[in-house]
């Protein structure tokens, strides 16, 4: 007794700053909040399961903002610590909700949830308009991700399914019957869309281990290892050969303007700002020359930011070395790609409003001077390629599916394309045709897992120190064993949840016959003070139907 009230007081507590007696249309507020309040804790833990599977991609979206705001920070961990405590907050207000229901309490919600419930909801509608409208390849993540959670986040539902069951029966044998069929209803589809939903799931990784016969997807480095060092630095692309084995160089090339080939990703706006000093020392417009490119310092802004919290990862002297890196030329790197045996693969930007137009012929020029083996090179930018075919040998690299009939054509046998472009069918379908397929940016395992399973010859990669050391996907099964846990887990789950509604009906029935027999005896006890109580004849026999004799 002690407990419940313990247990009713703190509820009431947290729920609600005090206790009214509620009327009807104060009833029917309060009804509509708790449902709010469910609704809300499962938008909110579906968001931060949206977010937690986007952290693959935490470096767009922290370049966007900084694109705009012009400041350094890693948004996307603050926005997820943010949506992290705002789901917490609505799944304990659920908590306590449900605590007020079982102990049929009235649901008082007080202002201040009412307002952290709105502002909530304002915070995830932004984030859900600031994808869409910058980033909408984002979305394709969610389903990719279910390929791998999918199986685990069915075995979860269930059981929260038979939890609930608890609080679901007992409702329904204490409510009118009209509100009866309305709940079996609702729960009843529920259930089977729950124990059936592994009918839909379909994942790479199921699939047994003994056929998989994969070999493990290469490493290419994404502008080096920029976990390691800053991006796009010799200090870079050496670190991702010594600690991560990477077998091509990825990069990114645009021409300075005294026409020398540097590597730099950004190139739209103020393009040198992100990753060098350059608004401490100069002013600039869309073209600079070499030897200005070369005084900026393109290495303290990793150490200062720590864009991936990996800087600790650093030695002292790592550190020093990364803080005096400048902007490299691409004669560097393919001087590296020689001696080491490693391919370059690179996107050719170049700054908005440049006039320049011969980017192609200068960048192969340099490439074909250097002396590096043709085969060393994947030729990826789609413009020119036919001079480019004319004037070396390079591998023909083709960006999307769109290509696949210019691909066939030209006997390619490389594809590259983002992560969620392809269906795993498709994956292995390319393989089987002699297509070597390359995805990017792969930086989390279960990815990287993920696409190992569905059979990628290649992914690029951020984290390539990590993926470098992992000998098998984080998890396979094979179908069998999986069909096996799934019929074992429901058949459990409603073995459970039959003793649980058996249980609630033989209450409801012993609650019944303890009423009955406590009306019985209070009637024979009325009868019997009726009966012992002396009457005046006149008055009484009218009444109770005597007659006097």
């Amino acid at each position: 007794m002690a407990l419940g009230r313990c247990c009713r007081g703190f509820s009431r507590a947290f729920f609600s700053c005090c206790r009214e007696t509620h009327r009807d249309n104060e009833s029917k507020c309060s009804t509509c909040w708790c449902v709010m309040v469910t609704v809300m804790a499962l938008i909110s833990v579906c968001w931060l399961y949206i977010w937690l599977v986007i952290f693959n991609d935490r470096d767009d979206f922290n370049t966007l903002l900084f694109s705009l705001l012009h400041k350094h920070m890693n948004y996307f961990m603050v926005a997820m610590i943010i949506f992290a405590l705002f789901a917490s907050y609505c799944l304990l207000l659920l908590l306590f909700a449900l605590v007020q229901v079982v102990l049929r309490e009235n649901l008082d919600l007080h202002w201040i949830h009412k307002a952290l419930i709105c502002v909530g909801v304002v915070l995830i509608v932004a984030m859900i308009v600031v994808m869409t409208v910058k980033q909408p390849e984002e979305w394709h993540i969610v389903p990719l991700s279910l390929q791998y959670t999918a199986p685990f986040l069915q075995f979860g539902a269930v059981g929260a399914l038979t939890l609930l069951s608890w609080l679901v029966f007992r409702t329904f044998n204490q409510v009118q019957e009209k509100s009866k069929f309305l709940i079996a209803a609702s729960f009843l589809i529920l259930s089977a869309f729950i124990y059936l939903s592994p009918l839909l799931i379909h994942s790479p990784c199921l699939i047994d281990i003994k056929e998989l016969n994969l070999t493990k997807p290469d490493l290419w480095g994404h502008r080096g290892a920029p976990m390691l060092a800053p991006e796009n630095t010799m200090m870079s692309f050496e670190r991702s050969v010594t600690e991560c084995n990477v077998k091509v160089f990825e990069t990114d090339v645009q021409l300075s303007k005294d026409r020398i080939p540097f590597l730099m990703h950004d190139h739209e706006g103020e393009f040198l700002k992100r990753t060098t000093n350059v608004t401490q020392k100069i002013s600039y417009g869309n073209e600079v020359d070499m030897s200005t490119l070369k005084s900026l310092n393109a290495g303290k802004w990793f150490i200062e930011n720590d864009p991936f919290q990996t800087v600790h990862l650093l030695n002292k002297s790592q550190r020093k070395t990364a803080e005096t890196q400048t902007i490299p030329e691409l004669k560097d790197l393919l001087d590296l790609a020689k001696r080491h045996n490693i391919s370059i693969i690179f996107d050719l930007y170049r700054p908005e409003n440049c006039s320049k137009t011969n980017d192609t012929e200068d960048t192969v020029k340099e490439i074909l001077d250097s002396g590096i083996n043709h085969e060393l090179i994947y030729w990826l930018p789609p413009q020119n390629r036919e001079y480019v075919m004319k004037t070396s040998n390079f591998i023909q690299v083709y960006t999307n599916i769109n290509e696949t009939e210019e691909m066939s054509a030209q006997n390619g046998t490389h594809l590259n394309v983002k992560y969620s472009d392809l269906p795993a069918d498709e994956i292995r379908n390319f393989r089987k045709n002699g297509t070597k397929v390359n995805m990017y940016v792969v930086n989390e395992r279960w990815m990287f897992s993920l696409l190992w399973c569905a059979g990628v010859s290649s992914v690029t990669t951020n984290n390539c120190q990590v993926f470098s050391k992992m000998e098998q996907p984080d998890w396979t099964m094979a179908p069998s064993v999986y069909r096996t846990l799934w019929i074992s887990v429901d058949a459990a789950s409603i073995l459970i949840m039959i003793a649980v509604f058996v249980y609630h009906r033989k209450t409801k029935r012993s609650h019944h016959r303890e009423e009955s027999t406590l009306l019985m005896g209070l009637n024979c006890s009325f009868s019997l003070n009726l009966t012992g109580i002396r009457r005046p004849k006149a008055i009484l026999d009218p009444f109770l139907g005597h007659h006097s004799s």
